[in-house]
């Protein structure tokens, strides 16, 4: 009986934290799906156009890879992949606690089961 009353608060506080958690990682995801869609949009604008500027005669086009606005852009598009790989590993690593927090509870359900039996 005192292993389920120390138990009891345990688990509590263990599904505050998921739902804690489950609410952080919405904003999260919520935002980066935004800027997903953002990042989407002005490649496939992009896209659009190279397949259009055939069409108006112009066959080659030089780039200059030092370009600020360049440079800006893939910063910008780096930056969110590291966004995005952050929340995955943190997202990685709190489910990887979780289950490893659910089995040890499942465990030691069972132990009580046992001892009940």
């Amino acid at each position: 009986m005192d292993d389920e009353k120390e138990r009891g608060p345990g688990i509590i506080d263990a599904h505050q934290e998921l739902v804690r958690h489950i609410e952080q990682s919405a904003g999260r995801i919520r935002i980066l799906s935004i800027l997903t869609v953002v990042v989407a949009a002005a490649l496939a604008v992009s896209y659009l156009l190279q397949l259009v500027l055939p069409l108006t005669g112009t066959t080659t086009v030089t780039v200059d890879l030092t370009s600020p606005s360049n440079i800006v852009a893939e910063l910008v598009v780096f930056a969110l992949v590291l966004v995005w790989l952050y929340v995955g590993i943190s997202d990685l690593r709190f489910s990887s606690r979780i289950k490893n927090e659910i089995s040890g509870a499942r465990s030691k359900e069972r132990g009580i089961q046992d001892r009940i039996s």
